[in-house]
Parts: C-alpha cells; sequence; structure tokens
C-alpha cells in the first residue's frame, strides 16, 4: 500500500488539533472446565498486570514521539487492570513541572498520583471474563491514545495490533477541533487520511477480514478487524487439538466462531 509523504503545514501558533485513536482487542479462548476459566481469568491477570501494561504504554510513548509526565496505575480485585499515562510532545523541563507530577518514577507512596495533563494522555484497562453457557472465556482491552500538537496516535497502531493476542480489532480514530495556517484559515485536519487501514501494515491487513464505517465530513474513522483463520490450537487452554475428536473439534470451532461473529458485528447470533 503506498503511504503519502506531506509537506509540512505552515501554522500560526501551537497546533491544537486533538487526534484521538481508541481501541477495543479481544482474545478469545476456549476453556471447557470452571477450573480451566479460572486458571485463564488468572493466566491474563499474570499476563496483562499493571506493570506490563505500563511497559506497553510507555513504548506507545515513545514510539509516537511523546514524553511521559506522570504514570497512574492499579490491579484490581477479583481482575482487571487500568494505567493511565500523562504525555507531552516535548520533554517538560523540571523546574516548570508540576510537583505532583512522577515522570513515570513510580515509588510506593506516589504510585497512585495523578497529576496535570500538559497536551495527551494514553490510557489501557482490562477485563477478563467467562462465558455461562458455552465454555468461551474472552479477555478485552480498551486502550485510548489522545494527542495535541503534531505527535499522531497513528504511529502506535502497528505497535498496539502486535502487543496482544488481537482475534477482533475494532478501532476508532477521531481528529476535533482545528488549528489555523499562516494566512488565518482554519485547518481542520492536518494530514492525509481516507481509512484507518492505510496506517496498518500490509501483513496484518492479509490476516484480518476489515469493515470500515468513516464519516470522512467529520474526520471520524471507523475500522473493525477479524482474524481470518482459527487455528483450534491456538484457542485451547490446558488441551491440545490432537486430544479431540472430531466432532468435538466442530463443536470448539463452532463456539469460537460464532463467539467471534457475535462481536465483530455487534449483534447475538
Amino acid at each position: 500500500m503506498t503511504k503519502k509523504v506531506q509537506s509540512k503545514l505552515k501554522l500560526y501558533g501551537f497546533n491544537n488539533l486533538t487526534k484521538s485513536l481508541s481501541f477495543n482487542i479481544y482474545d478469545i479462548c476456549y476453556t471447557k472446565t470452571e477450573q480451566d476459566r479460572k486458571k485463564y481469568i488468572e493466566y491474563i491477570d499474570e499476563q496483562y498486570n499493571s506493570e506490563r501494561l505500563t511497559k506497553i504504554l510507555t513504548n506507545v510513548t515513545e514510539s509516537i514521539g511523546a514524553s511521559v509526565l506522570n504514570i497512574a496505575k492499579q490491579d484490581y480485585d477479583p481482575q482487571g487492570a487500568s494505567v493511565t499515562l500523562l504525555i507531552s510532545e516535548e520533554e517538560v523541563p523540571l523546574h516548570v513541572l508540576d510537583p505532583s507530577c512522577n515522570k513515570g518514577i513510580l515509588t510506593p507512596i506516589r504510585k497512585n498520583i495523578v497529576a496535570h495533563l500538559d497536551k495527551s494522555h494514553v490510557t489501557v484497562h482490562t477485563y477478563p471474563e467467562t462465558h455461562p453457557q458455552n465454555d468461551i472465556s474472552t479477555f478485552r482491552v480498551d486502550i485510548d491514545v489522545s494527542t495535541c500538537g503534531e505527535i499522531s496516535p497513528l504511529k502506535a497502531l502497528n505497535y498496539l495490533i502486535g502487543s496482544f493476542d488481537s482475534d477482533i480489532i475494532t478501532i476508532d480514530y477521531r481528529v476535533r477541533g482545528f488549528t489555523r495556517d499562516v494566512n488565518g484559515n482554519k485547518l481542520f485536519i492536518d494530514h492525509g487520511i481516507n481509512s484507518i487501514q492505510n496506517y496498518i501494515l500490509d501483513e496484518t491487513l492479509s490476516n484480518y477480514s476489515l469493515i470500515d464505517m468513516n464519516i470522512y465530513q467529520s474526520n471520524i474513522f471507523h475500522t473493525k478487524m477479524k482474524i481470518n483463520t482459527i487455528n483450534l490450537d491456538n484457542y485451547l487452554f490446558e488441551i491440545s487439538e490432537k486430544d479431540l475428536s472430531i466432532e468435538e473439534r466442530d463443536k470448539i470451532f463452532r463456539r469460537l466462531n460464532k463467539e467471534m461473529t457475535e462481536i465483530f458485528y455487534g449483534i447475538n447470533i
């Protein structure tokens, strides 16, 4: 896919366009017994605890060319975690930085501080859950990357998709507000885009079925992605495909596919 190279816009004052990228990423798993479902939730909580999520969001911040002002993180009981990073387009000098900002240095005293926002933020929340009847467990992670200025959250797209086992992905991107060029004309977007898919690697696109719903006049873009191939061993917890009969494989495949289809289209089948 050809990527356009654009010349830099000459602006009057600060670029105050707000660019927001939101993800829902779903990982689906077959958990045969109640014990398996409990173990799956424990596994997810261990794999995607607040410490690992903080590392992912810190990498996101670096990938879009921003600096960390503050980190707040929390693991929840019985499951789930949340992390919030307040970020700036450029490094903020220490003599300007609000005293409540921890610069990402977490100590027992300061670990739950939420501080002032410079221009931008990155957040993540996790939601592990199990289906009450059909032995399917689902892990959902919600990620929001919101920036002002020249930095773009779209730069984080491929890193975020690759950071999770992404069976179903829904992505929203919106540009809000306006900035002005040197002649005083309003600019409601400062880059070319006709689909979020423009910014996703071709290798990734080939692995998914995708649907776009865009409102171009409002700079609102929405893309849904569903994995093309269900390799059963990738979705079994505590068991292997070779241990299953053909009938069992078919039943599990149908349940997994049904769950993914319902999430992808947002309907109950």
